[in-house]
């Protein structure tokens, strides 16, 4: 996965983990307190972890291959023991320092007899010897590489199925009974869509159970949610006879991902090249997990990109782009039927100053989030600029809205801003006057993240 003796980036272990929940676990366990004995020799990394019983945790990493082996009953691989080590390992590499909780030495005698059982494996399919000193390990088989993901596949499937099937127990029952389950019925069947390793299926049962008895009109949201999620399940079913943005668009829904090194420099690797302005960067912290969201406009293509990344145990996140800055570079974007995450690549120049960007209005911004839609109905939100717009405080039974100029038309904000100080931040950068104004349109309103006075002002 990289040259041998170089430590991993965070983002590159939490890629490997497989599902949102083991992130969150696992970086809650990215500290030197729960570790004991811990090391690395280059191509491996092992320690210690303190649990709920007399004995820690052993924890040890192939980082060439890589694979992973702990002593935790977890049916996870990998486990949040084997995350959580991989990510102390790798912020003590981006802070610099080899020296730290997670130094160079040798494997203790439990972790080298894995270790060696792997080497002398490796060997023997490479035909090279298997004593000490052999040959480095063999690169990861294809066909062995493609089974698994058959095997995935054919687990994803079977509980898409399964969630067919309660789904339309719910519907036979009757919403109204959904009322007295409790959040017990709805963590239970996330569950068995995290063992069919579908995160992206637990994901979205738990908002179901997050949506019943929410509000007066909560059975019409629940129906809307479980129609989309029939939808989800259905398109999965039967990805074959999908066109092939939009089955990208499903596989990634259910929480099929594509490795970032692919899209970059893989064998269909597509870059596109172009002064990017970032719009807005927003970090969420989740424990001890924080992700990182930058929004960016291309100058030229006039198109959106998300570039996500997460840190682990308070490091921190990479790349570094506060609003108003223009930089030239390569962004690969992931499959999908309307492209919006991307990979950032080669950077050809340092990062400028940027003007204010040109808008819209919002007749347009709602028409963009419809186009969007119809291309992945699974859309929450579609980032959008909106020009010469002034923010309403609330009054005469509405809301917090953001008006045109002319007035004939305006969008309420996403109650999930409301309460927050920037929301009088936008009115003070406004003074009743209109402003320029990035955030997200959706069916919830819009969600205001910078606006430009006339720098940019994160809010």
């Amino acid at each position: 996965m990289n040259p041998q003796g170089e430590r991993w980036t965070t983002d590159q272990v939490l890629a490997l983990a497989p599902d949102d929940a083991s992130r969150k676990a696992g970086g809650k366990l990215a500290a030197p307190g729960p570790w004991s004995e811990s090391g690395t020799d280059g191509c491996a990394v092992w320690g210690l972890c303190k649990g709920s019983g007399k004995k820690p945790y052993q924890a040890v990493i192939d980082t060439e291959s890589p694979a992973f082996k702990c002593s935790c009953p977890s049916r996870k691989f990998p486990c949040k023991h084997a995350l959580g080590l991989l990510l102390l390992w790798a912020g003590e590499g981006e802070a610099g320092s080899g020296a730290g909780t997670v130094a160079a030495g040798e494997p203790p005698p439990w972790a080298d007899e894995w270790l060696a059982g792997r080497r002398q494996k490796a060997a023997r399919v490479a035909g090279a010897p298997s004593g000490e000193g052999a040959a480095s390990r063999a690169p990861a088989d294809p066909a062995a590489a493609a089974r698994r993901a058959e095997r995935r596949l054919q687990r994803i499937g079977a509980g898409a199925t399964e969630l067919e099937q309660r789904l339309e127990d719910l519907l036979r029952t009757g919403l109204a009974a959904a009322e007295g389950t409790g959040y017990g019925h709805w963590d239970e069947t996330a569950a068995r869509m995290v063992d069919a390793q579908a995160p992206g299926l637990a994901s979205r049962v738990r908002e179901l159970g997050s949506v019943v008895g929410s509000g007066a009109d909560w059975p019409a949201r629940l129906l809307a949610e479980c129609a989309l999620l029939h939808l989800l399940d259905q398109g999965f079913l039967g990805l074959e006879r999908l066109p092939g943005p939009l089955a990208a668009t499903v596989r990634s829904r259910v929480g099929l991902t594509t490795e970032a090194a692919d899209l970059l420099a893989g064998p269909d690797a597509t870059t596109v090249r172009d002064r990017w302005l970032v719009l807005a960067q927003q970090d969420t912290e989740d424990g001890k997990l924080t992700s990182r969201r930058i929004f960016l406009r291309g100058e030229r293509t006039g198109r959106m990109a998300l570039h996500l990344s997460f840190g682990g145990a308070g490091r921190l996140l990479e790349p570094a782009l506060p609003p108003g800055l223009v930089l030239d570079a390569d962004l690969a974007y992931y499959p999908g039927a309307r492209p919006l995450r991307a990979a950032l690549g080669e950077r050809h120049t340092p990062a400028v100053p940027g003007p204010v960007p040109p808008g819209c209005g919002i007749d347009a911004a709602l028409a963009a989030y419809g186009d969007a839609l119809r291309d992945d109905p699974w859309l929450d939100s579609w980032p959008v600029v909106l020009a010469d717009v002034t923010p309403v405080p609330p009054g005469a039974g509405v809301g917090w809205q953001l008006a045109d100029a002319d007035g004939e038309s305006a969008l309420p904000l996403d109650p999930r801003c409301l309460g927050r100080t920037g929301l009088w931040q936008l009115a003070a950068i406004s003074g009743g006057a209109p402003v320029t104004v990035f955030g997200e349109c959706g069916h919830r309103g819009f969600l205001p993240l910078t606006a430009w006075d006339p720098a940019p002002v994160s809010l």
